[in-house]
């Protein structure tokens, strides 16, 4: 990658602030000299866990989503806090808020930046493998969710048939099948 194609950012501002992410303003300079502003949400990183059982089952959430107001079908996912050293501590601590599920081992799988044209999020899939129900639900205020399970090929149809829509966990369902069965 070249220099010659980077924009050079000569003032930027918080626009709004909410809890989960900020909009950012920036005065750029693009390479050809002019001058223009740009947007952009600052969410920072995050996990997504493909939670395996021992005999092979997918653990699962439907949670309601304001955002497209509906229930979504999906995995456990969640953000990276502060005093996350390491995106594993986020994967259990989220794993087990979200579904009461523990996981014997975690394995990382890939990290994508999954709109990098106007957001900064990245997102860090893992697998989690010999869950089981030790823990207990705990989720934050702001959250409806409950858990399932369901084979990885059930999954895989969904994806097949446009009905698997939160795309992280698509990404998840369908790396894993890519490259780790």
């Amino acid at each position: 990658m070249t220099d010659d194609l980077a924009w050079k950012t000569l003032d930027s501002r918080v626009a709004y602030s909410c809890e989960g992410f900020d909009i950012v303003n920036d005065d750029v300079r693009f390479p050809n000299g002019e001058e223009a502003e740009f947007d952009y949400l600052v969410e920072g990183e995050s996990v997504v866990i493909l939670p395996l059982t021992p005999d092979g089952e997918v653990v699962v959430i439907e949670e309601w989503r304001q955002a497209v107001e509906r229930v979504n079908r999906g995995l456990p996912a969640g953000s990276m806090e502060e005093h996350d050293d390491d995106p594993e501590v986020a994967v259990h601590r989220e794993l087990a808020e979200e579904t009461g599920y523990e996981a014997g081992t975690v394995e990382h799988l890939t990290s994508v930046e999954p709109a990098n044209g106007f957001a900064d999020a990245v997102f860090h899939y893992f697998v989690a493998r010999d869950c089981e129900p030790t823990a207990q639900q705990d989720l934050d205020y702001n959250e409806s969710i409950s858990v399932g399970t369901t084979t990885l090929d059930a999954l895989l149809d969904a994806a097949r048939a446009d009905d698997l829509r939160d795309g992280r966990s698509a990404m998840a369902v369908l790396y894993y099948a890519l490259f780790e069965q």
